[in-house]
């Protein structure tokens, strides 16, 4: 199901902004060294949301919701990430928490079910209006070691996992009353529900940056990918940084995506956008 949302500000979603960012080049090796990176994501998201499955005789909608806009539902979001390293061996976490308010939203089908498997009956042509209110909070711990550590260029491979909690809440409002094949049972034409989902998932990759020259400027990179509670996920980042005396100013884009299907609450979730951080070692 699909319809117009706008949304900001990351989450849902992604993305390890703690793994996207690579220490500086051959850490002293017999002491941790540490940083921490504020940070601001701005991602439109598109996401399927699927309420059911229904009770027996019942009918559950499914949503749609697409980014068209950033920021205008954003009413709280905290996102950092922190980093230790100790010579080739690394730890880092990440948090991101959005608390986005209502958007403009559809329901696109209707699921009844009187036998043995979900039937949708179509209601995009009946929507006269509806809203989702989502909170994400995406939570990110890896560990790695320091492939390459030459002073030009660095790869870390990591491995670890990304938990996401997604708590929504819609409400709809339909031209008519839908009823289901040979009268299964009827969907209001107002109303609203909501539901909570977890995810877990285990995701390896890799991160690494290049210096140009001898300038503070860099370009870095990251990649993920991971499975876990019938869902998958991958991320992928790019972006340049430049070096300063007290830390880092990194700007990237990155793109973060999660499936689970419709056993679950989040059929889909697509999140891409620019994002801008600092990073100050200590």
């Amino acid at each position: 199901m699909t319809s117009g949302l706008a949304l900001a500000a990351t989450l849902l979603l992604v993305a390890p902004h703690a793994a996207a960012q690579t220490a500086a080049p051959n850490p002293p090796a017999d002491r941790w060294t540490f940083s921490v990176t504020p940070y601001l994501w701005l991602p439109g998201i598109s996401t399927k949301l699927h309420y059911g499955p229904p009770g027996a005789g019942s009918s559950t909608p499914n949503v749609g919701v697409d980014a068209d806009a950033l920021l205008c539902a954003l009413e709280f979001g905290l996102m950092v990430n922190g980093e230790a390293r100790r010579g080739r061996w690394l730890v880092a976490t990440d948090l991101i928490y959005l608390d986005l308010g209502h958007e403009s939203s559809s329901v696109r089908s209707v699921d009844f079910n009187p036998g043995s498997g979900p039937v949708n009956v179509s209601t995009a042509s009946l929507s006269t209006g509806g809203s989702t209110t989502l909170r994400g909070t995406i939570w990110t711990m890896v560990g790695g070691y320091a492939a390459l550590t030459d002073p030009s260029a660095t790869l870390d491979v990591v491995a670890g996992f990304r938990y996401l909690r997604l708590d929504a809440a819609s409400d709809w409002q339909l031209s008519a009353t839908v009823t289901g094949p040979a009268g299964s049972g009827t969907f209001p034409a107002s109303g609203s529900i909501e539901r909570s989902n977890d995810l877990w998932t285990a995701i390896v990759g890799a991160k690494g940056r290049a210096a140009f020259g001898g300038t503070p400027w860099f370009v870095h990179y990251y990649a993920d990918v991971g499975a876990g509670s019938s869902a998958t996920t991958w991320q992928l980042a790019g972006g340049v940084g430049y070096a300063f005396k007290w830390g880092e100013v990194v700007a990237d884009y990155r793109r973060l995506h999660y499936s689970a299907g419709a056993s679950r609450l989040i059929d889909t979730l697509d999140a891409g956008g620019l994002s801008l951080g600092a990073r100050i070692p200590f």
